[in-house]
């Protein structure tokens, strides 16, 4: 039989959230932002030749600006005031969480509450602020080694600098809106907005192939065929998970005064970390390599720099290692940030609970974290796969990146992790409403 839940659940329509006033609200305020960062992505940095960027982007086309490009939204492409997009604030937030980990004085920070998260957050954005002086400084002088700038100079780079500076920050505060006022979480919304908006121009890109006659309608009918069995395999995994199962005392029953014992689950995901390690490991390996690109594409290019950029050019051995390795460490490094196994151990046993044949407190925390890595392993295997394999058959066969296995899992991962809260919204729409009803029907009694 459905639970309560189950049934409340089933009974959600869209008529249900015409009439979710709150909900409909943080919906269109999500969307209106979104519009908004779209809009900035169209506008141009000043002293950028657009002509000679497109001619640029031309001859470095296939290479990690693509990718760069696609998570920006097609801002990098246009040098728009946003071209660095939220990347840089995403590697902040790594650097903060990786010292947060190796820092006693900030992991105190971390536990003093609402003022300590307050206090990272500030640090992270002083992060982000000098991160994105150094790649938008870099990034200027890139432009200018491409001949992209009309006037090039110490005036073009700083405007270049404060300007991406100031569209950075205020995606980043566009971002900390949506989650407040919005629905979802703002940031990865932000990311996904940008790789859906480039997903017809892609589908427009393979239909061409075809009729050019470089791509046969067998491999595009495999592409599409792939990309939603990925999608059905990325679905499958995220909401795969291991349930452990609790016991609680006997207790006295209310009727007939028997003993009857409670019994539970404890959810383990297969995937703690979700799409944070592929957006980690793409941050930190996209920016730098980019710019280095940027720099390989000149004249006056050393021969080193473009050694380099070729071997670490997407789908060779080099990039895949380094692409997995770093997509391991953040899958773990993330996961032992979410669940810590000594801290369930404890409420367990503060409850009163404890798993079916394993000794409460130590022994279970032990027991917890044994799955808890096993399950790691089979999670960051999963990730890897998904990232790893699109990435070598864009490479070796011409496929547009926007149908790459990155772009897929945070696509899928934000869609399921914004339906989740608007369901959530929903439900607490119906329970409301049962239990004003109840109260009135009490009050007519």
């Amino acid at each position: 039989m459905a639970s309560a839940a189950e049934q409340l659940a089933a009974n959600i329509n869209f008529g249900s959230i015409a009439k979710a006033e709150e909900l409909k609200k943080r919906i269109w305020f999500a969307l209106g932002a979104l519009v908004v960062y779209r809009f900035c992505s169209y506008i141009t940095l000043p002293g950028v030749d657009p002509v000679q960027l497109k001619i640029l982007f031309e001859r470095m086309q296939g290479g990690f600006l693509d990718m760069v490009n696609t998570f920006s939204g097609g801002s990098l492409q246009r040098m728009s005031i946003i071209a660095l997009n939220i990347m840089p604030y995403i590697s902040a937030s790594i650097i903060m969480q990786l010292m947060t980990s190796m820092s006693s004085k900030l992991a105190q920070l971390k536990k003093e509450g609402e003022q300590g998260r307050k206090k990272i957050n500030q640090y992270t954005r002083y992060g982000t602020v000098l991160l994105t002086v150094v790649q938008g400084f870099t990034l200027a002088k890139g432009l200018e080694a491409g001949g992209v700038v009309t006037d090039p100079g110490w005036f073009f780079e700083l405007t270049t600098v404060v300007t991406l500076v100031g569209g950075t920050m205020f995606l980043m505060w566009l971002g900390e809106q949506i989650t407040q006022r919005g629905i979802g979480n703002g940031i990865s919304l932000i990311i996904f907005a940008g790789i859906v908006a480039e997903l017809p121009g892609a589908l427009a890109q393979a239909f061409e192939l075809n009729s050019q006659g470089s791509m046969t309608l067998a491999v595009l009918l495999a592409i599409l065929v792939g990309s939603a069995g990925l999608i059905w395999f990325i679905v499958l995994c995220e909401r795969a998970q291991r349930r452990i199962l609790v016991q609680y005392p006997k207790r006295q029953t209310a009727r007939g005064g028997g003993m009857q014992a409670e019994t539970s689950h404890l959810p383990m995901k297969l995937n703690v970390a979700g799409v944070i390690p592929p957006i980690f490991a793409s941050s930190l390996l996209m920016m730098p390599l980019s710019v280095a690109q940027f720099y390989a594409a000149t004249e006056d290019a050393p021969l080193w720099l473009t050694t380099l950029t070729s071997y670490m050019g997407q789908g060779q051995p080099i990039y895949i290692a380094l692409y997995v390795l770093l997509i391991v460490f953040f899958c773990f490094f993330y996961t032992s940030i979410q669940f810590n196994p000594e801290d369930v151990a404890d409420n367990l046993k503060k409850q009163n609970g404890f798993v079916a044949g394993i000794r409460p407190g130590e022994r279970t925390a032990q027991y917890l974290d044994y799955v808890l890595t096993r399950l790691t392993v089979i999670g960051s295997a999963y990730l890897a796969v998904v990232c790893v394999i699109p990435e070598v058959l864009i490479s070796n066969a011409s496929i547009p990146f926007y149908i790459g296995g990155t772009s897929l899992l945070i696509v899928v991962n934000v869609t399921m992790d914004t339906v989740g809260q608007i369901h959530s919204h929903l439900m607490a729409q119906q329970y409301e409403s049962l239990i004003k009803k109840s109260k009135i029907r009490g009050k007519r009694r």
